[in-house]
């Protein structure tokens, strides 16, 4: 068992002192500004509060020599620079980006070449538009400290800083098993840096090479109450595609890194950078193009004499162009959609441990590698049935497992019956669901009845009936209108209209029970040549009107996973939709009260990229209720502002109106106001919930304190005497928390399951949480993928799961009378319910999972105007 986990994260070192450096700033200047507006408003006659500069800051970044950063966006003067730098770039640099940048925006060929003589003009009376380079001394340390303790950086840092640590590993290759990698930068403006190796490592299998690189990916963090902000890195792979074996109307935006020297040879950058680009389909050309804010569209005026890789040409031939032509090269990352590659994702522990070890050299002194953190608990899983793999031991387990997720839905379903209606579209699947029905709920064959085209079982307190029929038209495309004038949204809600009236023609059946439909539906990939056209949201948007659940589970196909195992998982997420399931009996101490209830907060954001092409958002809350080993599920309904079985809260999300206007910061005021009757713990996923409650962001946050809108912060027992509260943070798609690995001090390195924390402070309020690798995920803990290792197995080709770390902040744990808990008991019962008999570790607590999962059911709608807005129902 290891003592210790190691997170990849660095912090300023006090010791040391700050990280300064003496960079050349430009900004923008407001003569530049209003010329460069002029020109765009003529050709447009238009006009827009800012410069659309994505691609010009693109290429500032790859292009100009000594370039660090880049300003968000582009104004007149403002107190922040427009262009941080370790040199100052030349203006005979400068003039020909800006220039043809700007004729990207007028159109005027001629126009932009009087804009360059114009930058380049430097005498009198004619004063240049370009301002000079300033000299400041900036602080990559700079730090502020919150009310509540939270130390955060200086605003510019999120941006800055990333910039000067990844140039930093750039500048010096990682070295391990006789091979050195080299970094180079990529900037995308966004916040976060990321590194690639290059040029790529080359994986022989099969007759075939595939390409790959090492990735890191460098952001800026705070942490709560933390004394220093944070430096993550993450560590894993990036793929490379050596063909496209898809047509290029489906390529819709692909992600290409060029590698072009500058035709500029001076500057301390020079070969560090590669450019960013997105290639895509083109509707008006019928062709693949540059598209969004690529700068590789401008090169060919900006370098006359080199040849560079033509959209088409990339999209036919890109292990050509991976490799390089005459000093240019460009690289087409790799994403699912373009088909398999030889090469698995991720990286085993020790690798990242080797990687990690290299940034910590790198970066001391200016950085210093944050503590590392310790096991705080033994109690790391509930009470939970024990595992074997004796044959004996196994069935008595299964058994008992199945007969507890009876029990739970005996108390989910209150008495009703539970009816089920099985769309299938293949014999085999209809079968499977048949057969494993018993097996999951534990039934015996005697409990079976068939009558009347119904297969039916009863037993001590449970009904279950089921007709099965084909699917037929119900399972096929959705057809959208081809007119394309009017917007997509509209006409997916007509689609999902017409097929909300088939779902009632086809006379579905409707007991008196609680109503359930499984429907076997093609995959994905079925109907990804036509957008939008995949049935399952409308599915369950029709059923959903009938007040009747659904589940789905697809068509068997080549190289599909077991058809039996299918068939349970369909049973266990449709009886978690029921509310059919209760955290295990928890082993966090005796000092959590008896009859603790769990409610967790979750904000749904639907945007117009997403299922059905609305936006809207919801808050969804979930009340667990553990009372005597038996447990409740229920949803919060807003609308009558009442607690109601979670199936009900469902089937209420279905009819989410398109751009809702709520203020979801007052509907949490009522949801906690609501929980006052018993001991409560409210969990929320702080990176989700901050976007409608800003409250949340780390640097607001105060210990037993709770604050909304512009209101006063005020004691969290002044919304319930017994109310706790725990915050929960993963990466949340930006590497929030860091990636991390155990080891013990000496050559072990792996992973391990438990609760951590980096003193033993018993104020400390800030805990890790991580579980155990699942068993279809392990894999050997020395594979290596980047570099061989003596005594090693290098094995690009298999893939590497990694537990994921959760965050734990116990926000609230102090009792009206001022008594403070313990708030290690609070975070390992949070760690206590990610584990569950019926699932692998979860990524979230349950009560929180089951939260989060209702986001299935928010499938907002455009409005209609005439016939079809009437056409699917009430």
């Amino acid at each position: 068992m290891y003592h210790a986990i190691r997170p990849v994260a660095y912090e300023p070192d006090p010791g040391r002192g700050s990280w300064e450096q003496e960079l050349h700033v430009l900004r923008l200047g407001d003569d530049l500004w209003k010329e460069v507006t002029h020109r765009q408003q003529g050709a447009h006659g238009a006009h827009r509060p800012h410069l659309p500069t994505g691609r010009l800051h693109a290429l500032l970044r790859a292009w100009a020599p000594g370039v660090l950063a880049t300003g968000r966006t582009a104004g007149a003067d403002g107190p922040l620079p427009w262009l941080y730098a370790r040199e100052p770039v030349p203006r005979e640099v400068l003039a020909p980006l800006i220039g043809t940048w700007a004729e990207t925006l007028s159109g005027d060929e001629d126009g932009a070449a009087g804009l360059e003589q114009l930058l380049l003009a430097d005498n009198e009376p004619e004063a240049p538009l370009l301002p000079e380079w300033d000299v400041e001394r900036v602080d990559l340390t700079e730090t502020t400290v919150s009310g509540g303790g939270t130390a955060e950086p200086a605003a510019r840092l999120y941006h800055l800083l990333p910039e000067a640590v990844a140039f930093r590993l750039a500048g010096t290759p990682f070295q391990s098993g006789g091979r050195n990698l080299h970094f180079r930068v990529v900037s995308s403006g966004t916040g976060g840096v990321d590194l690639v190796s290059w040029p790529p490592l080359q994986y022989e299998h099969r007759k075939q090479t595939w390409y790959y690189s090492a990735h890191l990916t460098v952001t800026v963090h705070t942490t709560p109450f933390g004394e220093h902000f944070r430096v993550h890195v993450a560590t894993g792979v990036r793929r490379w595609a050596t063909r496209l074996d898809i047509p290029r109307w489906k390529l819709g935006g692909a992600t290409v890194l060029l590698d072009s020297p500058p035709p500029w040879h001076e500057g301390p950058d020079r070969g560090y950078r590669l450019m960013v680009n997105t290639l895509g389909y083109e509707r008006s050309s019928k062709s693949v193009g540059w598209k969004r804010s690529s700068p590789a569209k401008l090169l060919p005026d900006l370098d006359l004499t080199t040849r560079y890789p033509e959209p088409e040409e990339l999209f036919g031939l890109p292990e050509k162009w991976l490799n390089g032509e005459q000093g240019v090269a460009a690289g087409i990352v790799h994403h699912p959609v373009l088909g398999p590659h030889g090469v698995g994702a991720g990286l085993m522990p020790r690798e990242r441990a080797g990687l990690d070890a290299w940034i910590e050299q790198v970066l001391s002194p200016v950085l210093r590698r944050v503590p590392d953190l310790c096991r705080v608990t033994r109690r790391n899983t509930p009470a939970l049935l024990p595992r074997s793999a004796r044959t004996g031991e196994r069935e008595t387990r299964d058994a008992k497992q199945a007969l507890g997720r009876r029990a739970a839905l005996v108390l989910a379903l209150g008495g009703r019956p539970l009816d089920v209606e099985v769309l299938w579209q293949s014999p085999q699947t209809r079968d499977a669901l048949l057969a494993s029905l018993p097996t999951v709920i534990g039934l015996t064959p005697g409990c079976r009845t068939d009558e009347g085209g119904t297969t039916g079982w009863t037993a001590e307190g449970i009904r279950i009936r089921i007709r099965t029929r084909q699917a037929g038209a119900l399972a096929s495309a959705l057809v959208l209108s081809g007119d394309r004038r009017r917007p997509a949204a509209v006409r997916l809600a007509e689609a999902v209209e017409e097929r909300c009236a088939l779902v009632e023609g086809a006379e579905p059946w409707k007991g008196e029970g609680v109503g359930l439909v499984i429907a076997e539906i093609a995959g994905k990939e079925t109907f990804a040549s036509a957008p939008d056209s995949d049935p399952k949201h409308a599915l369950r948007v029709a059923h959903a009107r009938q007040g009747r659940l659904t589940q789905f589970i697809n068509v068997p196909g080549p190289g599909a996973a077991d058809l039996e195992h299918r068939a349970n998982w369909t049973w266990l997420d449709a009886c978690r939709q029921l509310g059919a399931v209760s955290p295990p009996a928890h082993r966090a101490g005796d000092d959590i009260p008896k009859n603790l209830q769990y409610v967790a907060l979750w904000l749904v954001r639907c945007t117009k990229d997403g299922p059905t092409r609305s936006s809207a958002r919801r808050l969804v809350a979930v009340r667990v209720r553990t009372d005597a080993g038996s447990g409740t599920v229920e949803g919060w309904d807003a609308e009558r502002a009442e607690w109601v079985p979670y199936p009900s809260m469902l089937l209420s999300l279905a009819g989410t109106a398109a751009e809702p206007f709520t203020d979801l910061e007052r509907e949490i005021r009522t949801v906690l106001f609501r929980l006052r009757d018993r001991p409560t713990l409210v969990l929320a996923n702080s990176g989700n919930l901050r976007q409608c409650w800003p409250h949340l962001r780390n640097g607001r946050l105060r210990r037993d304190v709770l604050a909304f809108g512009s209101g006063p912060a005020q004691r969290l027992s002044l919304y319930g005497e017994d109310l706790r509260m725990v915050l929960v943070r993963d990466d949340n798609g930006r590497d929030e928390v860091p990636e991390w690995y155990a080891h013990d001090g000496a050559s072990g390195i792996g992973f391990s399951e438990g609760v951590w924390a980096s003193s033993d402070d018993p104020d400390n309020r800030v805990f890790a949480s991580t579980t155990s690798t699942p068993p279809s995920a392990a894999r050997p803990k020395g594979l290596m993928k980047l570099t061989p290792a003596p005594g090693g197995r290098t094995v690009p080709g298999a893939t590497a799961w990694n537990p994921k770390l959760l965050e734990v902040t116990v926000l609230g744990c102090r009792t009206s009378s001022g008594q403070p808990d313990n708030p290690l008991d609070w975070a390992t019962l949070t760690h206590q319910l990610r584990y569950h008999d019926d699932y692998p570790p979860l990524g979230y607590p349950l009560p929180l999972h089951l939260a989060r999962l209702a986001k299935e059911y928010v499938l907002p709608l455009a409005a209609l105007r005439g016939p079809a807005a009437n056409s699917g129902g009430s």
